[in-house]
């Protein structure tokens, strides 16, 4: 199966005229921004005809490289006509389109451990060059924290930045 891609205003016609958007990114980052109206299903609910709709279904993520990626998937996950919305959310939020903004919710998951990743090992470069050379362990446990990450796809610094008081509140 294939599914071809359209552009925003396009998907903005089709979900006029009753077509079903569905946001494949995850509850954190739906939270965070979203085009009203949206249905959030994660990629990871996404199985054989789970969208069962009639009708046209149109699918994004934040840039269209989620959806893209996983277009046989998505494909399969819609009864009827499917389509990806081309860009995204970014793509949307170009064309002038209306989002939902919620400051209130804290940036997902992801992008906190980038910030905390990165930060540490910064941390301990600078602290290796300016105080001790055991400094350097901090960057090496942190490189060794997402090489693990990547390789069994459990992230430990992202489980304990959800039970962070930002992110338990968000989520109550």
């Amino acid at each position: 199966m294939s599914i071809r891609t359209i552009s925003p205003a396009e998907a903005r016609r089709l979900i006029d005229q009753g077509a079903t958007l569905i946001d494949i990114r995850g509850r954190d980052e739906h939270a965070r921004e979203r085009i009203p109206g949206a249905a959030n299903i994660p990629l990871n609910a996404l199985g054989p005809n789970t969208v069962g709709r009639q009708g046209v279904v149109l699918f994004h993520c934040r840039s269209g490289a989620r959806t893209s990626a996983n277009s046989d998937q998505l494909a399969a996950a819609a009864c009827g006509e499917a389509f990806i919305v081309e860009g995204g959310l970014d793509a949307w939020r170009s064309a002038g389109l209306p989002t939902a903004l919620d400051r209130s919710q804290p940036i997902e998951i992801m992008r906190q451990v980038q910030i905390v990743a990165g930060s540490l090992t910064l941390l301990g470069a600078v602290l290796a060059a300016l105080v001790h050379p055991n400094f350097l362990w901090l960057s090496g446990a942190v490189g060794a924290g997402l090489l693990f990450a990547g390789a069994s796809g459990v992230c430990m610094m992202a489980n304990v930045l959800r039970r962070a008081p930002w992110n338990r509140a968000a989520t109550s």
